[in-house]
């Protein structure tokens, strides 16, 4: 990687701290030190748990599908469907532990840096949503096996010449599933981690009283979600530029150009609903509401037009409010970072969004799917249902691809998780030592030595 490159992957790191403040502008003042605190943990378990393992389980057999110079070694792919079921199955490498081996080459040096700030971020999202609120042990092992296990698989998975990448050769399911920038194996991955956690280890809020009306949360650092969400778009172009694998016909400037327009249709419909439902445009719900629209735009901008990435703006900012209502009220998940609503749904709403509005104009060749023509017509992209003009419309298999891909990693994120949380929450429970009983409110002794109150003499009500 040039010197150049190397100061673009620099800025891609600008993700994570962004989505840091967005998370910390909504959270009670009492655990602000938290929030900071979480980005500096998810950076060091993560990063570890990605050098030791990591990398390993995400790139060990990228060489049985990527035929580049550089990953010559990394040819071990793991299947529990076995050898019957033909290549393409794949679902965890095995080569390159520790960075070492054949993983010690510049190409996979390369790999590995680009991979960083997105690993940060997934272990990010749960550890901040977390921190303070449960036991220090279990945000430090989210942080960790987020960087060593359950990013990787995802990213095998997609990234890696895993099962969900060939879903279209496999199934002649289009091009298999399509996350061009992590909305998926980033952001919808970490919210599932997120809630898992939240599941296990924190109680839920109580019930809304009947006619309870219901205020928008609060902005405690109104001004940290501004500078997040600058943050977000300094470094999104680094973000996509500086994966390796992303194919060379996909234009950097045009999935940048169609996530701005989503983050500003995002913008506007939050702060109009806001103004609309509570009398005052919100900064928060509009910071969240771009935050998820931006994570929208890493899954859909690069295959859809200026109209759909705004369309597709307005909607998520819609949705955001309706969605931290329903987490929060109706669900009762305490999720003061609203990591479920920005990166959950936001993720989720950029891949089905490649299924319906993608247009055939780009992505040719994508999963090695259509290199030369796809249904006929030389060029065809990833296409949904609204096919561009000379195009055809490859509706439903493409949704069905992304639905698949979106339900495999929201399991794979919230079972993985709490597969290991949920013994060891027991396990403490139960060795926690008991509190003391509480003294008794009435001490022994003489009768004289404690004075109730006469029914006699009521005490003074006042109006």
């Amino acid at each position: 990687m040039l010197e150049p490159a190397l100061l673009t992957l620099g800025l891609a790191f600008l993700l994570p701290t962004g989505y840091a403040l967005i998370g910390a502008s909504g959270m009670p003042r009492d655990r602000a030190a938290h929030g900071a605190v979480s980005l500096f943990a998810a950076l060091g378990l993560a990063v570890g748990g990605y050098v030791i393992t990591g990398f390993a389980l995400q790139y060990g057999g990228v060489g049985l599908t990527r035929e580049l110079p550089g990953y010559d070694g990394l040819i071990w792919e793991w299947s529990a469907l076995g050898v019957t079921w033909g290549p393409g199955w794949g679902m965890a490498g095995l080569a390159g532990w520790l960075l070492a081996g054949p993983a010690a080459t510049p190409a996979a040096r390369d790999l590995a840096l680009a991979n960083l700030p997105w690993v940060v971020t997934a272990a990010m999202i749960p550890v901040m949503a977390l921190r303070g609120r449960a036991p220090g042990w279990a945000t430090a092992l989210i942080g960790f096996l987020t960087g060593a296990l359950i990013y990787p698989l995802a990213g095998n998975w997609t990234w890696g010449g895993g099962w969900l990448a060939n879903l279209g050769s496999n199934l002649g399911l289009a091009h298999g599933f399509v996350d061009a920038a992590g909305a998926g194996t980033v952001h919808l991955l970490g919210a599932a981690v997120t809630l898992a956690g939240l599941v296990v280890f924190l109680p839920r809020r109580p019930r809304l009283a009947p006619g309870e009306i219901v205020a928008l949360p609060a902005a405690t650092f109104p001004m940290l979600g501004l500078l997040g969400v600058l943050l977000l778009f300094v470094g999104l172009p680094a973000w996509i530029a500086v994966n390796p694998l992303l194919p060379a016909n996909i234009e950097v400037r045009a999935m940048f150009l169609n996530t701005i327009i989503a983050a500003a249709g995002a913008s506007l419909a939050s702060l109009g609903y806001t103004w609309l439902v509570a009398g005052r445009p919100d900064p928060l719900m509009a910071s969240r509401a771009i935050a998820a629209a931006i994570i929208a735009g890493m899954a859909a901008s690069a295959f859809i037009a200026a109209w759909a990435a705004l369309a597709l703006g307005v909607a998520v900012g819609l949705v955001v409010p309706f969605a931290v209502f329903i987490f929060d009220r109706l669900l009762r998940w305490d999720d003061p970072t609203a990591a479920l609503a920005t990166h959950g749904l936001g993720g989720a709403l950029g891949l089905i969004t490649v299924g319906v509005l993608a247009n055939g104009s780009g992505g040719a060749g994508w999963n090695d799917i259509g290199v030369g023509e796809y249904l006929g017509i030389a060029g065809q992209g990833v296409t949904g249902l609204l096919a561009a003009a000379g195009f055809r419309a490859d509706f439903p298999l493409q949704l069905q691809a992304q639905l698949i891909g979106a339900a495999a990693i929201g399991l794979l994120g919230f079972f993985a998780a709490w597969i290991f949380l949920a013994p060891l929450a027991t396990v403490a429970h139960l060795v926690k030592p008991r509190q003391p009983a509480a003294a008794p409110l009435l001490a022994e002794g003489p009768a004289e030595a404690t004075e109730l109150p006469s029914p006699a003499e009521p005490e003074l009500a006042l109006d």
